[in-house]
């Protein structure tokens, strides 16, 4: 395309030429226009720029193939990383801000390739074609034409020396906003409860001042490239008109190259004009990338064992000399040994933060212990795959986890390949088919994303159904019945009796009291 579009001048230039030297012919007498040659000149043109435009249109359809792909592999990468993550980083981290590596990173990635390279590409091209195009016309004009290079690099590399730490600037700001506001939409009813609508709106406008001002600069120093690019361009275009109509007079070159020079000229500095507008957006794609980048070279799961062990479970769990922190210098759980027997319940009674369900977290290896050894039926429990290990459990939490999906979706999650019958079988079992039966849509209704359209308890017997759908070797109930009335919570201990016979059970609670019901 682009080399199609350089060679139009220096054809145009023959037209000029031929023009020219036919009017002077004319007033001289001595001949006339050759309008047959201008006319073969135009048509042959006009074919080069179609074929431009059509393999202009074939780079657009190609870098948006690519550009789609790359967002894609992106976001699957993204994706797949997740799962391969500690909880800790997500302890650390807000949800806006992963949401914001996945959504206006990656988008800003792709809009860069779609859009930036191929003009990248294109001006490259340019500035070569042109630049031999002009040392076939002269190679004096050719050496004043590129004066303007060094000083359009020189205020390039000026302004983009400044304005990238504003660009990094500007992406960390966004997460850190988006990160804002998923928090306060999570927690819209808290805050509303709270009236923490003052507080909220306060710590918005500080951390859009934030971005507003980094943003504000960033802008601004990209923004004045192309001004400055024009102006040292319309320098060199002064000076090439010039030398070009002295060495015209002198009958040095002819009158159409002149033209042509000038169009090249123009297309000599357009692209180089193009690549400094472009840096901008590069530069806010190479933060984009860096964070992006940041997210996928986190440090993971420690990998499972090689030669995973295969057990007939049995349901024999020992807590061997564990110590463990959340923080490697802080240690929180020193020197901790138990030992439960096959098919017992253990209670795990205590104050609130006294690292009831921190045991839970290391016996499913959610984080891995500092010293020590967690062992079941014998075996370190490294060395299971998580996958094996956790499918061992069921857990019911105090803190309620449903997805925007529905009822009977929501209880699958238990076990992905239960029938329809299972799942209603266990959704009596937890007393959850009473309720259900009087909703608008039954087994079918969608919970929406926070799932408010079902109360507390409700959402608590959905969770002890899934428990009992997965059919689990080891049960964990995390305050499994804070939610639920009375009258319910005696149900669901019944239904919990059935299930925990023969299992080893946890049963953890702030009271002695819950525990001991159980």
């Amino acid at each position: 395309m682009t080399s199609l579009s350089i060679i139009g001048p220096k054809i145009l230039g023959k037209a000029i030429t031929k023009l020219f030297e036919g009017v002077l012919a004319k007033i001289a007498g001595t001949g006339n226009i050759d309008f047959n040659y201008i006319n073969k000149i135009i048509m042959i043109l006009a074919g080069l720029y179609l074929l431009s435009a059509f393999f202009g249109y074939i780079q657009g359809w190609i870098m948006s193939g690519i550009s789609m792909k790359v967002s894609y592999k992106f976001r699957k990468d993204i994706s797949e990383k997740i799962n391969r993550m500690p909880l800790k980083y997500f302890d650390r981290t807000t949800q806006g801000e992963v949401l914001s590596r996945v959504t206006n990173d990656v988008d800003t990635l792709s809009q860069t390739l779609n859009q930036s390279m191929s003009q990248i590409i294109t001006s490259v091209t340019t500035v070569i074609g042109v630049f031999i195009m002009m040392l076939t016309i002269s190679w004096r004009m050719t050496l004043i034409a590129l004066g303007i290079i060094p000083i359009s690099m020189m205020l390039i590399m000026l302004i983009v020396k400044h304005s990238q730490k504003y660009f990094k600037l500007q992406q960390d700001y966004l997460g850190n906003l988006n990160g804002h506001i998923e928090e306060m939409y999570g927690g819209h009813f808290v805050m509303k409860a709270f009236n923490g609508e003052k507080q909220s709106i306060e710590k918005f406008d500080v951390l859009n001042d934030r971005l507003y001002g980094v943003s504000w600069k960033s802008q601004f120093l990209s923004s004045i490239m192309m001004p400055l690019m024009h102006f040292v361009g319309n320098l060199g275009y002064v000076a090439v008109s010039i030398m070009g109509g002295y060495f015209a007079a002198k009958k040095i070159i002819e009158v159409g190259d002149v033209q042509a020079f000038i169009q090249y000229v123009r297309q000599f500095t357009q692209p180089i004009s193009q690549i400094a507008n472009i840096s901008n957006i590069l530069q806010q794609a190479a933060a984009s990338a860096e964070r992006v980048f940041e997210f996928l070279e986190e440090e993971e799961e420690t990998p499972d064992t090689s030669n995973p062990v295969k057990i007939s479970y049995v349901g024999e769990i020992e807590f061997n000399n564990v110590y463990f922190g959340y923080n490697p210098d802080k240690t929180v759980i020193n020197n901790f040994s138990a030992s439960i027997k096959p098919g017992q319940k253990v209670a795990i009674v205590g104050p609130t933060g006294a690292g009831k369900t921190t045991i839970v977290k290391l016996l499913m290896r959610f984080y891995d212990i500092n010293k020590g050894s967690i062992l079941i039926d014998g075996h370190d429990i490294r060395e299971f795959t998580r996958q094996d290990l956790r499918s061992l459990f069921g857990m019911v939490l105090q803190d309620t986890w449903l997805y925007n999906g529905t009822i009977m979706e929501n209880i699958r999650y238990g076990r992905l390949d239960a029938t329809d019958e299972e799942v209603i079988s266990a959704a009596k079992a937890a007393h959850v088919d009473s309720f259900v039966r009087t909703l608008p849509d039954g087994y079918n209704m969608i919970l929406n994303e926070e799932a408010t359209n079902v109360s507390q308890g409700q959402k608590q017997l959905i969770t002890i159904a899934r428990a009992i759908l997965s059919d689990p070797k080891i049960l964990i109930f995390d305050e499994a019945t804070s939610s639920v009335d009375t009258r319910t919570e005696v149900r669901i201990k019944k239904a919990m009796d059935n299930l925990m016979k023969n299992r080893t059970s946890f049963i953890i609670a702030h009271r002695l009291s819950t525990s001991s019901s159980l």
